[in-house]
């Protein structure tokens, strides 16, 4: 079967996600800027989710873009990356609530975690199924982000009860390294005859 389903039904998941993460941002009852000053935990995790999310999507429309055809362990391999992102309103939610306490914070990188695990087979799935010489296995190649990130997350859930300043500062390099434009997928689509829009 081919992607085109999964990719809006993902589209519109993520979405959904973001919007309940927005949601959770309330604005002051006082009109004065002083009154935003105790949101700024809260709008920072928000932020910083916002950004992972976005990451997630972009990647994940990039490798849709070289995926030909998915079956059904590609199917149940998306839900389970699905199911990782949802929770990140609730780990962001309570992070920022909290001022970046130790426990909501580890349990942040726990979510990251996961769901950089569930991307990763994800992609596995999509290769196993299209073959090592398919264009997503050809672009993936030795993968250094998606090997590096999980390393991260690992260091930075320990770390947490040790300083959590350390930990946001690992969750945000994280973000940067997958920020910087990974042009492997997009190199590899004109070699395709007939790439989707």
């Amino acid at each position: 079967m081919g992607s085109t389903r999964l990719e809006a039904f993902s589209d519109a998941v993520i979405a959904i996600i973001i919007t309940i993460m927005v949601l959770e941002l309330r604005a002051p009852h006082e009109p004065g800027l002083q009154a935003l000053v105790p949101l700024l935990p809260l709008f920072g995790s928000y932020v910083l989710s916002f950004i992972y999310l976005g990451i997630y999507w972009n990647n994940h429309h990039h490798m849709f873009q070289v995926t030909e055809r998915v079956d059904g362990s590609v199917l149940w391999a998306n839900l389970h990356l699905l199911f990782w992102l949802s929770v990140v309103p609730f780990t962001t939610a309570w992070m920022g609530e909290n001022h970046f306490a130790a426990t909501p914070t580890a349990v942040y990188g726990v979510t990251l975690l996961m769901a950089a695990i569930a991307y990763y087979i994800l992609q596995g799935r999509i290769i196993r199924l299209e073959g090592q010489d398919s264009t997503l296995a050809r672009a993936v190649g030795r993968d250094w982000k998606g090997k590096v990130s999980p390393i991260l997350y690992l260091l930075a859930i320990p770390l947490a009860f040790v300083h959590v300043l350390i930990s946001q500062l690992i969750y945000l390099i994280a973000a940067i390294i997958w920020l910087v434009p990974d042009k492997r997928i997009e190199q590899a689509v004109p070699a395709k005859a007939s790439p989707r829009a």
